[in-house]
């Protein structure tokens, strides 16, 4: 059955920027349930937006009528270890999944720096990692089940509607409700991680050769400096150096959450402060190696709260990018307060992937929650722009339909299946009308 919760029940995203009321609480439990609650949607002219985690710094998951969660979706689990593919439901978290692999010897190839997401809201927004080798997390995907807007449950894949399968496994929910995801893995591997302070210059001018070197790659610039932080993570066949407990304490916990938040509070009520903060902080991390479990070295524990603005560049277009970039933080009436990130990932075949057709650089620009952004954002906005950048589907930005279509050359087929898919447009809200259009 399909479950609800109170009228207007509020809800608010992990950055706290998105808030909205729901005019129900949809929980289902099994695919047949989301069928039903899409059905009865669609004939009463209703919308339904599935929230996963709350991770998108857009609108995206904001419902303006019918709010659906799959925290209760029980599709069954499962694993094939000799194939490598494991199939979930789409609410899962990845943290969840991580765990369920690492049971079975298996990992994703891949993975950002958060673990916190659903499965669903992952691969939607085109979530991604570092590595010139790698695409997004939905290259992983190898097949999956959306309840479309007619409330026909359509698995797909590379063999099964190629066409819903090339829009969907990058879709911002516009297509319809991920059920059921099967996922592509590798044997579960060690990483080992070198993380050291570097000069951007110097970075900047070994940069292919630095991206070739290690399967993955980014590094940190801190606003006001000329100073990075290099991480590089590689494969390694034991993990015989790891982490001791106290160090990653002292570096993931209290330096870079409980001491960080407590800079980022001191640069908020006093901004002239901000340009030695950042210093400050580019010279407390010191240099460190260690090995360990995959997802355990991708991902960190984030609880100081921030907005962001993230673009995929053509890799060429990099140096360019951070040149403005340097310009735009000098120029602002106000300081900023988080460092810029930058990773790299691989071309992709997905229509409204970031990667589509094209190795990218991506930067990523955040501002600590209170401050204000939205001239800092939309001044590198513009620069991105102009570049040829693509924005995060889940990180803020201003583009409309009309500015994305000719960023993605597959705009119009996307459109074309969501049209068949959602006839009726039960999976939209304002933000997805901003984005793809009416």
């Amino acid at each position: 059955m399909v479950g609800t919760a109170p009228l207007t029940a509020r809800w608010s995203n992990w950055a706290g920027n998105q808030r909205g009321s729901a005019t129900a609480i949809l929980r289902p439990g099994s695919p047949s349930d989301v069928a039903e609650a899409v059905r009865i949607a669609a004939a009463a002219g209703g919308r339904i937006r599935v929230a996963g985690s709350g991770h998108s710094f857009t609108a995206v998951a904001l419902a303006d009528d019918r709010r659906m969660e799959l925290s209760e979706l029980d599709t069954g689990v499962s694993v094939d270890v000799a194939r490598r593919l494991v199939t979930v439901p789409a609410g899962m978290t990845l943290h969840t999944l991580n765990g369920l692999l690492a049971r079975h010897g298996l990992a994703l190839p891949n993975l950002g720096d958060i673990d916190a997401q659903t499965v669903a809201g992952a691969i939607s927004t085109g979530t991604h990692g570092t590595g010139a080798g790698y695409g997004c997390l939905s290259t992983f995907v190898e097949a999956l089940t959306v309840v479309t807007g007619t409330g026909e449950v359509l698995r797909c894949s590379a063999d099964e509607h190629p066409d819903v399968f090339a829009a969907a496994r990058v879709s911002i929910g516009a297509l319809g409700v991920l059920v059921e995801v099967t996922l592509r893995c590798v044997d579960a591997f060690v990483l080992r991680a070198h993380e050291r302070p570097a000069e951007l210059a110097d970075v900047l001018g070994e940069l292919p050769a630095l991206i070739g070197r290690h399967d993955h790659v980014e590094f940190y610039w801190f606003p006001y400096t000329s100073r990075v932080q290099v991480k590089a993570n590689d494969r390694v066949p034991a993990n015989d150096r790891p982490l001791p407990r106290w160090r990653g304490w002292l570096d993931d916990d209290f330096l870079s959450n409980t001491v960080f938040a407590g800079a980022c509070r001191l640069g908020r009520a006093v901004p002239a402060l901000a340009p030695g903060i950042s210093a400050v902080s580019a010279r407390a991390l010191t240099e460190r190696q260690y090995t360990g479990r995959s997802d355990r070295v991708f991902c960190t524990p984030r609880r100081v709260r921030f907005v962001e603005m993230e673009y995929g560049l053509p890799r060429e277009a990099l140096p360019e990018a951070l040149t403005a970039l340097r310009r735009i933080v000098d120029g602002l009436p106000f300081k900023v307060l988080f460092p810029v990130e930058v990773r790299f990932t691989a071309a992709d075949d997905i229509w409204l992937s970031h990667g589509y057709g094209r190795d990218n650089a991506y930067v990523a620009v955040h501002q600590y929650v209170g401050m204000p952004y939205e001239p800092y954002f939309q001044a590198f906005e513009k620069v991105a722009t102009e570049l040829g950048g693509r924005p995060h589907w889940g990180k803020l930005h201003y583009r409309d339909a009309a500015s994305l279509a000719t960023a993605y050359p597959r705009f119009a087929d996307f459109q074309a299946v969501r049209d068949r898919l959602d006839p009726h447009r039960v999976f939209t809200n304002p933000h997805l009308t901003h984005v793809l259009g009416a």
